[in-house]
């Protein structure tokens, strides 16, 4: 119900056509986005130059990562690109998280704290998540390395997996689909690989803040969650297990996430604009 009057036309306006699909899907009971959620042509552009720096430090990264290298070595580079690119980390001090990037390896789902003892090994699968602020716009995006470009069939495997969850996300979000469409879709092929999805974490809208509406599950029902409309941005970030969905979060540091049974995870995710004609991925 406190969904139901978040779109609205000015009164003496005409409505135009996206304004009479999203009326038409609040007045059905659907969830609708709120007009501070659509992006300006100037503003989307203004995430966009965020997302071409935070694009190249994972280039860079494709290019630095090597076993041997401890993780926090591997942030002291991004934090280095970052700033000579005249950006900021929005990861930095977000909410107390103390480094640059979170780089998750093997059973680590999300948010590993880079640090001098955490050595990267041969057959490693490690996510390199980078989130950039420039001109005051954000962009979000992660992507998987492989230490020593090899590792076992089953690591390897739910790596590719995970990448084709991540665009059969982004085919499925047309305008004026549902975030439910998208996480249905990961799911079923998740699922259909025999593998699991995390439930406690997700996408989320972004560009003007860090994280803003909708939150992007990556799991649920066709036709639920937020209605998304041209305009909106937003990350798709699969995470995927080979084993059960469960997690743990250290009560230690406060951030890093792991696999409750240790078996191994994978995560990729982009920066996407809404378009009339599908995403446009905005972290390439």
């Amino acid at each position: 119900m406190i969904f139901r009057k978040r779109w609205s036309v000015e009164k003496g306006k005409t409505p135009t056509e996206m304004d009479k699909k999203i009326l038409a899907a609040q007045k059905s009971g659907h969830i609708v986005p709120t007009r501070k959620l659509i992006k300006t042509p100037e503003q989307v552009e203004g995430i966009r130059a965020s997302g071409v720096i935070n694009t190249g430090i994972l280039d860079m990264v494709e290019k630095e990562i090597r076993e041997g290298m401890s993780t926090l070595e591997l942030d002291d580079k991004i934090a280095q690109f970052t700033a000579d690119h005249g950006a900021v980390s929005a990861c930095l001090n977000y909410e107390g998280y103390p480094r640059y990037s979170c780089i998750s390896i093997n059973d680590v789902v999300c948010h590993g704290i880079p640090n001098a003892t955490t050595i990267l090994k041969p057959g490693d699968i490690v996510n390199v998540d980078v989130s950039t602020i420039y001109n005051g716009y954000f962009s979000d995006a992660s992507r998987m390395y492989i230490i020593g470009g090899e590792t076992t069939p089953e690591k390897q495997r739910l790596v590719d997996v995970t990448l084709e969850c991540l665009k059969i996300g982004i085919e499925t979000a047309k305008p004026y689909s549902f975030v439910g469409d998208i996480g249905y879709a990961i799911q079923c092929h998740a699922q259909k690989n025999g593998y699991s999805v995390v439930r406690e974490l997700c996408g989320h809208g972004v560009g003007l803040e860090f994280h803003e509406e909708p939150e992007v599950a990556h799991y649920g029902r066709p036709k639920t969650g937020m209605m998304l409309v041209p305009g909106m941005v937003f990350t798709i970030e699969p995470m995927i297990n080979m084993g059960r969905k469960e997690v743990h979060f250290s009560r230690e540091d406060g951030w890093t996430v792991t696999t409750l049974d240790h078996l191994p995870s994978a995560q990729w995710e982009h920066t996407l604009h809404m378009t009339e004609n599908g995403c446009e991925i905005l972290t390439h």
